[in-house]
């Protein structure tokens, strides 16, 4: 392995390197490789950590291995060379290139393409190099968001290294699931495979890194419109991974190709029960992102904030706490913003208008002294101190949860910042809706696909995007008129186990009234979803968890 004198981890982390555990390698290269005569390409190829276990898997090949040829392309120099002298005592042809593998075109294919693409976000990931990955999966028909990170480029060029029926694996972040940017990645690899598998893992697999990462499995010519999916613990799973253990998913490249793969029977109970449900967030509102301070411990304030600063009511709009743990219940309300205020909770925004008095003038000092002005948002809107308000909610969304999201109404209709999703309702739907998708939402469907849907983030953190909340299933409009009354007999007792910390009882209470009585859903089928529900997050959880050291 290369010397951490010569790779530090700094400058490992800046282009994106990190090293593979070797069961995983080794999966991957068992997979992929499948002859003596195959020809292998590791991209960004490290410490050649891929092409070792390639070269251990042509070795043990009873027949000639004199056609093999192993290939790698490394940018960072003394890795190249690290990596040509491990592969020196193997018996089999090899070479390794330092440079970028944008600038590869090689005159032959590959029978096999590995590897772990760099892992660098756009934000980082700029100048020529990012202008040769976007030039290089054009070139392959895909057209990259400025958005996309690294890798994106990397799987599409390192697709059109592939002969015909040649196989590509590869680690990728779990972004490729989900992520926007990544959908013309998605789309390329049905275009591009006939086969396209992933294996996910139930606990993190690389030490120190946050990113949840799958294996690719793609080969053949020609189109696919499903994905075969599996799921292990860790990397020792893998092993004992059989082609029975996948489970096949209709996907399209546009739409996010989902989370874990459920088990049969929850599978088949969930869709009954979104069929029986009717609806879904979407057909109730939309949903849409708070409002962006950029610094948000200048501009929200609490009661005693206003008194130091000699702030009044017109200095000021009443805003949704800032921190969630405030926003409980079925309703924010009056008493309720009350409360969190006297607890130290942020329900002022600093947004006086137009002229400033003298106290929000001295309290625009305060922050121009302080550097606020500077910040990235402050000073590139004007003037910098007048924070740009979303449109009021009629409902507020706890989008990014260690446990589950929470859904209130915004009976205060007060504002709200980017801790928090807005949903206004449509027409002719906000009055019920206010009311009572509140009650119904904390139930074990819903929930299931809020873990289905949503993105696991570092720290076993579950995100919700605004277009992924309007795919939640939920009760149809016709199915709450028929029941408002009985709803609206639970609001009082729901909003008791929620703010008394009893949410698993919350959310027993809305699954006997609604998936048991209001959509006829047999016990069996409610135990499958709420069983699923409660895995999938206890998955999540598991994650989180830093794995060790191999």
């Amino acid at each position: 392995m290369t010397s951490p004198a010569l790779d530090p981890p700094e400058s490992r982390k800046a282009r994106g390197a990190f090293f593979t555990p070797p069961a995983i390698a080794r999966f991957l290269v068992d997979w992929a490789v499948r002859s003596p005569s195959d020809r292998v390409l590791e991209p960004s190829c490290g410490d050649a950590v891929f092409l070792r276990a390639a070269a251990e898997r042509i070795v043990s090949f009873p027949s000639d291995r004199s056609s093999a040829f192993l290939h790698g392309i490394e940018l960072h120099g003394p890795s190249a060379r690290t990596a040509a002298e491990a592969l020196a005592p193997w018996p089999v042809s090899s070479r390794v290139e330092s440079g970028d593998f944008f600038d590869f075109h090689p005159a032959h294919s590959y029978d096999a393409v590995v590897g772990n693409p760099p892992y660098v976000r756009f934000q980082d990931f700029s100048g020529e190099r990012r202008v040769r990955s976007r030039r290089a999966a054009l070139e392959a028909g895909v057209n990259l968001s400025g958005l996309a990170s690294s890798w994106a480029a990397f799987v599409v060029h390192a697709g059109e290294m592939l002969a015909p029926g040649g196989r590509l694996a590869l680690v990728l972040p779990a972004e490729l699931l989900a992520v926007h940017y990544a959908a013309p990645v998605r789309r390329y690899l049905l275009d591009r495979f006939s086969d396209v598998s992933l294996v996910m893992f139930e606990q993190r697999v690389f030490p120190g890194v946050q990113e949840e990462v799958v294996l690719l499995l793609a080969e053949g010519s020609g189109t696919s419109d499903s994905i075969l999916l599996s799921q292990v613990v860790d990397a020792s799973g893998l092993a004992e991974l059989a082609r029975s253990a996948f489970t096949k998913r209709p996907v399209s490249g546009d739409l996010r190709w989902g989370g874990a793969p459920l088990e049969a029977d929850a599978d088949a109970a969930y869709a009954q029960g979104c069929e029986l449900a009717g609806e879904t967030l979407g057909d109730w509102g939309r949903a849409f992102l708070g409002g962006v301070s950029g610094a948000n411990h200048f501009f929200a304030l609490d009661s005693t904030d206003l008194k130091q600063h000699g702030l009044g009511n017109e200095d000021v709009v009443r805003l949704a706490p800032t921190a969630t743990r405030h926003v409980r219940g079925v309703a924010l309300t009056a008493a309720r913003l009350a409360a969190a205020d006297r607890a130290g909770g942020k329900t002022w925004l600093f947004r006086p208008g137009g002229k400033p008095g003298t106290a929000a003038r001295d309290y625009i000092s305060l922050g121009e002294r302080t550097g606020v002005h500077r910040r990235y948002k402050c000073r590139v809107r004007e003037p910098w101190w007048q924070v740009p308000l979303p449109r009021v909610g009629h409902l507020l969304l706890t989008y990014l949860n260690a446990d589950a999201p929470r859904l209130v109404e915004n009976a205060e209709r007060v504002t709200h910042l980017n801790g928090l999703h807005g949903i206004e309702l449509h027409h002719g739907r906000k009055t019920l809706g206010s009311e009572l998708l509140p009650v119904v939402f904390p139930n074990s469907l819903t929930l299931l696909g809020c873990e289905l849907i949503g993105r696991a983030y570092g720290g076993g953190l579950l995100k919700l995007e605004p277009g992924d909340v309007g795919r939640l299933p939920l009760p149809a409009l016709e199915l709450l008129r028929d029941h408002r009354l009985s709803l609206r007999g639970l609001r009082r007792e729901l909003d008791r186990r929620i703010t008394g910390g009893d949410w698993h009882g919350a959310v027993s209470l809305v699954d006997a009234e609604l998936l048991s009585g209001m959509m006829g859903l047999d016990g069996a089928t409610v135990s499958a979803i709420a069983t699923a529900r409660e895995t999938l997050r206890s998955r999540r959880k598991a994650r989180s968890a830093e794995p060790a050291s191999p």
